[in-house]
């Protein structure tokens, strides 16, 4: 199979570009759609590297499409069946997106990030080794790295713009921001989405360590769940058979890159340096096993 052709970012001269973020472009369709192109750059430690992850746009697309699907019972999201070439009309353009493009409900984010906790790991494990807590939350004395959570933890955090970082809040907040009544609802959606996903993934060989949700709200006020679900990129993967509590297991997702670059004298500010072609291909060879296990396609 040839590997695909990298796309670091998009600049479509038939629709108008709303945002640049991290991974996605987005782009207005009119005033009740969008188009969201998930190109192939990474952001490691809140800072988008120049070299671009090889064919990992065509499958976070296909990963969340998947999971938007299957999730479809718990929440109503931002998918529509309008195809592609409804709205792209240039060939070369359609021809460059087939894969990484979906169009998409326009819909009121919430400014927040929930994200659900399942194991004692990263910024979590580093809390709970000062503090014995995540978030705030408090937790049983003796838990070791990476062991399963008794119950899913649910720890919001705002959305910070691009290059910066996001800041962890406690629920209390939360509600102020969003409101008790809706804050509960996303609470509740959130944990219910992790437990279905991470039962499905478990039998497919990955454990879903933790990964984060975004929502949206439409006209009438109903939640959607947004943005992506459930990819390597707002998950950590584990694989199953590698998994061992006491050490940070491997992954399918970029914390491959990310222990490159701590192995490196970089302060962690722009710009990043540059990855090996090895670091990519490698990077990109994890998500496309995640890709297969989870879904059976092949990229």
């Amino acid at each position: 199979m040839t590997a695909p052709k990298s796309l670091y970012q998009t600049d479509l001269h038939s629709l108008k570009l709303l945002a640049r973020g991290k991974v996605r472009d987005i782009y207005e369709i009119d005033q009740d759609l969008l188009l969201i192109v998930t190109s192939d750059r990474l952001s490691a430690f809140d800072c988008v590297l120049e070299d671009p992850i090889p064919g990992k746009g065509l499958i976070l697309t296909a990963v969340s499409a998947f999971w938007f699907e299957r999730l479809a019972h718990v929440i109503p999201n931002q998918m529509t069946d309008i195809p592609l070439q409804a709205v792209i009309k240039d060939k070369d353009e359609c021809a460059l997106l087939q894969g990484r493009a979906i169009v998409v409900k326009k819909l009121k984010a919430l400014p927040i990030e929930a994200v659900v906790r399942g194991y004692l790991i990263g910024s979590g494990w580093k809390e709970y080794q000062q503090h014995q807590s995540i978030c705030g939350l408090p937790l049983p004395e003796g838990l070791r790295q990476a062991e399963k959570l008794q119950e899913p933890l649910f720890t919001p955090s705002t959305k910070a713009d691009l290059g910066g970082h996001d800041e962890n809040i406690p629920f209390e907040k939360m509600e102020t921001i969003l409101g008790a009544r809706l804050a509960s609802e996303v609470r509740e959606v959130s944990l219910r989405l992790y437990r279905e996903a991470s039962a499905y993934a478990l039998e497919r060989g990955i454990i879903i360590a933790d990964t984060k949700f975004e929502f949206g709200l439409n006209d009438e006020g109903t939640l959607h769940l947004i943005d992506e679900a459930l990819t390597p990129d707002s998950s950590r993967f584990w694989p199953v058979d590698q998994y061992q509590v006491g050490i940070s297991p491997p992954s399918f997702d970029k914390q491959f890159v990310r222990d490159y670059l701590e192995s490196l004298d970089w302060n962690k500010a722009p710009p990043a340096p540059h990855l090996p072609e090895e670091i990519l291909q490698k990077t990109s060879a994890k998500y496309r096993e995640a890709l297969e296990r989870l879904t059976k396609q092949k990229s």
